[in-house]
């Protein structure tokens, strides 16, 4: 099984304001951090053990609006393992520019899912 050590789900809706107060006001989910700024902007609320970015702005249809962005301990085994099961790897671990080492996966309807590894030597992984 693959451990999942964090978990993000990006949307990009239509109409980001709308989006906004529904899930920051309607649902009432707290914020987590914001950032940017303007209309599209980003908010990310908490979503139990993981959380929602609203940010961006998309007319596709809606399969293409969700991603899912999940943390794990090893981008290079859980590739692996992936792969041996069959699962579509649009792209296998690379580190980025940034950091993070990803890799992206697509799920049976095509939703794209990212697979992120913090290294040990990321700035996420130690303290200011």
């Amino acid at each position: 099984m693959v451990h999942v050590l964090s978990s993000r789900i990006l949307l990009r809706p239509a109409d980001p304001e709308r989006s906004r107060r529904f899930y920051g006001q309607t649902l009432g989910l707290p914020v987590y951090r914001e950032f940017g700024t303007g209309p599209e902007r980003g908010t990310v609320y908490f979503l139990g053990g993981g959380f929602l970015e609203v940010s961006g702005r998309s007319a596709d249809v809606p399969s293409p609006t969700v991603r899912l962005w999940l943390q794990v301990e090893d981008a290079a085994a859980v590739h692996t393992e992936l792969s041996g099961l069959g699962v579509e790897v649009l792209r296998p671990p690379v580190r980025e520019p940034w950091g993070l080492i990803e890799m992206w996966i697509a799920d049976p309807d095509g939703h794209r899912i990212a697979i992120v590894e913090v290294p040990a030597d990321h700035p996420l992984r130690h303290r200011p």
